[in-house]
């Protein structure tokens, strides 16, 4: 869609060259969103591009993903067989239920800052405990994990002017033993329930809900649940004011979908069988 309220297109190549953000400004990244409909407040883009920002660096502590990283380049990413989590990445991607138009274009950043309940960029990056680097606009910057930078249905910890640089992903939260679950109401729906499970080597089971909820929940277990425990936890953590409602499913066959496949989740990972 063309944005014809747009008046100017800045093209920073560093930091130093971001402009002073004024209301109508607008990060442009991959803009799958941005140009999906009218943005008549928006006077400025802001375009990322030219910062060419390495899309993913490994390094000998964590796996660093730029907020400009498209989807396409995270699924192509080739794994070192000691990172069990690995198929997490390709099973996340493919949550989008996108066209390749928008594999090659999306981004990871514009998922994660979109903060919808369904981003499975979400649900990737909280499960294997991210932690985002952001810019702040007085020039500072701030680190906090994915599972507290999204608050709630389209909102997070960004202030205006700030802006999401990178998502850390620790490498020890790679190589643990995952199982991952999703459901929509239709075959090819949004996630109406992403629930992504990991058991460290000290037998820590920890279960991170996403999609169901209006933001990440991440539940841990120091010590191996049964079944009754799981359930306990889960709607003791889980209100019933945190499951998201919308065309997609309803706030009671979230919660219940949410308990099914946490179940299914802690018997895979624990080698039990579900009642």
């Amino acid at each position: 869609m063309d944005l014809n309220t747009i008046t100017a297109v800045s093209h920073p190549q560093t930091r130093s060259e971001l402009p002073v953000w004024t209301p109508g400004d607008a990060w442009l990244a991959g803009g799958t969103w941005l140009f999906s409909e009218p943005q008549a407040h928006l006077t400025r883009l802001i375009d990322l591009t030219d910062l060419k920002w390495p899309a993913l660096v490994a390094t000998d502590s964590h796996l660093s993903i730029a907020a400009t990283c498209t989807i396409s380049q995270l699924d192509a990413l080739a794994c070192p067989p000691d990172w069990l989590a690995a198929p997490l990445i390709s099973r996340c991607c493919r949550a989008f239920l996108a066209s390749f138009k928008i594999w090659k274009t999306a981004t990871v950043g514009g998922n994660l800052c979109m903060s919808l309940p369904a981003g499975p960029m979400i649900s990737l990056t909280s499960a294997l405990e991210g932690v985002c680097t952001i810019w702040k606009a007085d020039g500072g910057e701030q680190r906090v994990p994915v599972a507290e930078f999204v608050t709630g249905n389209q909102r997070n910890r960004l202030s205006p002017g700030d802006l999401l640089r990178q998502i850390d992903i620790p490498l020890q939260a790679l190589k643990r033993r995952c199982a991952f679950r999703q459901i929509s109401l239709a075959p090819v729906g949004r996630s109406a329930a992403l629930l992504i499970g990991s058991l460290d080597s000290k037998g820590t089971l920890k279960l991170t809900v996403t999609a169901s909820t209006i933001r990440p929940i991440q539940i841990s277990f120091a010590k191996q649940p049964d079944a009754d425990a799981l359930r306990a936890a889960v709607v003791e953590e889980i209100t019933d004011d945190l499951y998201h409602t919308d065309i997609h499913g309803k706030p009671l066959w979230r919660k219940h979908m949410t308990l099914r496949l946490a179940e299914e989740i802690r018997a895979e990972l624990l080698g039990t069988t579900p009642p």
